[in-house]
């Protein structure tokens, strides 16, 4: 019992970490119905800025406040510079645009920080908690209420503000939304910041745990695209719960089988999901009139 409860424990920490990247896929599918698969350097970015600024003298919370503006400021380049360009490009273009950002990143990342990983104090202490034979960590409690407090964060946003109407109004039919006022172009480019944001959050959070370096963002974005597919792309509970379950998928597959087969489980769930219900757990089936 505790052996499973040890893993539950496990699956939780890493699937919110899981989904916080998925909301961010989420946001910005919902604005733009853009796959940016660059969404993992944002948490590299919220990482390794943090870290480099602590060790240059720049207090904790300050540091991580610019590494989340830095990230930001990069978001906004991103919709700007390549996918404004790009505007009524293919989702095939679109996608390989957003590789192409992720590859660039990472090679700027890599030059102008280093290769090695780097770890950040927890916030609460390393002291682990126990219960029912598990323990876990304070920091990871402090990723899943992370996870928790942006989904409330953006689900205010999105169902009680005139703004957040406007992104779903633009995610609905962006022709429509010009029509009425909307100003589509800064709608989805706040979706690009606020993903970027979510993303340095998640970066910030996760390093006293899992580390950072350079080259994490990919298999993250990996991860956080099965979780978004798992709970419904477009659904930000369904990109919490499938972030979730990814990692106690993760978890148990690493515990009860192999730890060689844990990174494996975010390509069976991208496949499963495509063949099973390609919609998701939460999303809703595309409904096409002819």
């Amino acid at each position: 019992m505790a052996e499973l409860l040890q893993f539950t424990f496990s699956g939780l920490t890493v699937g919110a970490v899981y989904a916080l990247v998925a909301l961010g896929f989420t946001l910005i599918y919902n604005a733009s119905d853009v796959i940016n698969f660059s969404q993992g350097e944002f948490v590299m970015l919220g990482g390794m800025v943090t870290v480099f600024l602590a060790l240059g003298g720049v207090p904790l919370p300050l540091a991580a406040l610019l590494a989340i503006a830095t990230a930001t400021l990069v978001g906004l380049a991103l919709h700007r510079f390549a996918i404004e360009t790009a505007r009524g490009a293919n989702a095939v273009t679109l996608i390989m645009i957003t590789i192409g950002a992720s590859i660039f990143l990472r090679g700027v990342a890599q030059v102008v920080f280093d290769k090695r990983y780097h770890s950040l104090p927890p916030l609460f202490g390393d002291d682990p908690i126990r219960f029912g034979g598990a323990a876990i960590l304070p920091q990871s409690l402090v990723v899943f209420a992370g996870a928790v407090v942006i989904l409330v964060l953006l689900w205010g946003f999105i169902d009680r503000t005139l703004f957040g109407k406007a992104v779903l109004a633009t995610a609905a039919n962006k022709l429509a939304a010009r029509l009425v006022g909307i100003d589509t172009r800064r709608t989805v480019g706040f979706s690009f910041a606020v993903s970027a944001a979510i993303g340095a959050i998640a970066g910030f959070l996760i390093t006293p745990i899992t580390l950072t370096s350079y080259n994490i963002g990919t298999l993250l974005a990996l991860k956080g695209f099965a979780a978004a597919m798992l709970g419904g792309i477009g659904s930000a509970f369904g990109a919490v719960i499938g972030g979730l379950l990814l990692g106690i998928l993760e978890a148990f597959a690493a515990g009860y089988l192999s730890s060689q087969y844990k990174d494996a489980v975010a390509f069976i769930v991208i496949l499963v999901v495509l063949l099973a219900r390609p919609q998701g757990l939460f999303g809703r089936a595309k409904v096409e009139r002819v």
